[in-house]
């Protein structure tokens, strides 16, 4: 699909990597780029239309999709990281992770499920990540892991009605969320451009940085990555 006259709705659309998907898409002539926060106040990107959504809350997705009856790509963006860990780790903050980063695009997914083939077939974008193929214990690998079979079997699914769906997978991104990361990031502007290249080239799966090509092309051997940081709060 062509981003030139699409209606897109970035969740998380306020700032890091999803503000940088709002900026792309109206850069690529989209006629109208949603950009979902819980305050739709902070979206601040000129000519964006500001939505309020939280992706945890069932009804605030239903009336989110009914606002947005036009939409034909849906960005799933928008996540959480608590670097917590699965054995020794807070219960309620994995949960709160599991409730956005796992639960949050499968909501959305079935609210614009039925509403994308009256617009064309559309398509669904998720940003997965390079910790869906691996784990250091860690709450936040394993919604990602969950995040990733899930598009895979959505894009079974929606084939049917012409719907597509994307897996955008990428290391650590200059943003907020991975702040307190010391290792070697990507400029989330040149992420949101090459995720928004594969959606224009019909890709089912993208790559957007070396450490992704590199994981993935060892998932039948053994990789082991540096430790990440201690237990934090950080939000995206």
């Amino acid at each position: 699909m062509q981003l030139k006259n699409a209606v897109v709705l970035v969740t998380g659309g306020n700032r890091g990597l999803g503000k940088a998907f709002v900026e792309e898409a109206l850069a690529r002539g989209a006629r109208t780029v949603y950009a979902a926060a819980r305050d739709p106040r902070s979206v601040t990107t000129p000519g964006a239309t500001p939505i309020a959504l939280d992706v945890t809350d069932p009804d605030a997705v239903k009336r989110t999709a009914a606002d947005a009856q036009d939409v034909t790509l849906v960005v799933n963006n928008a996540g959480v990281m608590r670097y917590q860990s699965l054995l020794h780790g807070d219960l309620d903050e994995v949960r709160r992770e599991f409730e956005t980063n796992f639960y949050g695009p499968v909501l959305i997914t079935r609210a614009f499920a039925p509403i994308l083939p009256a617009n064309g077939g559309g398509r669904f974008l998720n940003v997965n990540s390079v910790t869906s193929w691996f784990s250091r214990g860690l709450s936040y690998n394993a919604t990602k892991a969950a995040l990733w079979q899930a598009t895979n079997g959505f894009r079974q699914e929606l084939a049917a009605q012409g719907t597509r769906v994307t897996s955008l997978h990428v290391g650590f991104i200059d943003t907020d969320m991975a702040a307190s990361i010391d290792a070697p990031k990507s400029d989330a502007r040149e992420v949101a451009r090459i995720a928004l290249d594969g959606v224009e080239a019909d890709a089912d799966e993208v790559l957007a940085d070396d450490l992704a090509r590199t994981i993935k092309q060892g998932l039948a051997g053994d990789i082991y990555l540096r430790p990440l940081p201690p237990p934090g709060r950080v939000e995206g």
